[in-house]
């Protein structure tokens, strides 16, 4: 059976609507606020670099590598918030891994660790959104925010990004955030 091409891109077309571009379920306000005392790197890029093309929906869409240093020692969690504020109706959300071990360092490319849990991003996946911004655009910043807690989150898997903000707000310490710029 032979599909007309107009079918075919389909798949493609909602794939591009429900990134930063468009569609989606935007948060609204800025991410929650702590002390910037982490510092956060990636191999990938630098601060304020381009993200490469690999980690992007135009790519193999996987997340970036990731180091950091100076947790708090009180740290009982650790919690990651990726979100692009440039998109149109609110800050789109690409990922939130929370649950992370505190004594942990590094992720590596497309690393979700044992133990954490992902809660649903902007396209209501709960994993890894790759920037997707519409072509045209001038390229959008990706804001990668790494936060200590003081008390573990008690949220689910899949629970929605504005009730884990909410809750990293009540309990973060100290954060260290990278940001990153793609356009298309």
């Amino acid at each position: 059976m032979h599909l007309p091409r107009a079918l075919l891109a389909l798949p493609a077309l909602g794939l591009a609507v429900a990134g930063c571009g468009g569609g989606g379920h935007p948060v609204a306000g800025p991410p929650p606020s702590a002390p910037n005392r982490i510092a956060l790197t990636s191999p990938a890029f630098k601060a304020g670099g381009t993200i490469p093309k690999r980690y992007s929906c135009d790519g193999a869409n996987v997340s970036p590598p990731l180091r950091w240093r100076r947790v708090p020692g009180d740290a009982r969690e650790l919690a990651l918030l990726v979100e692009d504020p440039d998109a149109p109706g609110g800050s789109f959300v690409h990922w939130v891994l929370f649950k992370i071990a505190p004594g942990l360092r590094a992720l590596a490319e497309g690393e979700v660790p044992n133990g954490a849990r992902q809660a649903a991003n902007s396209a209501g996946d709960s994993a890894w959104a790759g920037p997707c911004p519409p072509g045209g655009d001038r390229p959008h910043h990706y804001e990668f925010t790494l936060y200590a807690l003081r008390a573990p989150l008690d949220q689910r898997n899949g629970a929605t990004a504005d009730a884990v903000r909410r809750a990293i707000a009540a309990v973060a310490v100290a954060r260290g955030r990278l940001v990153g710029r793609f356009g298309r």
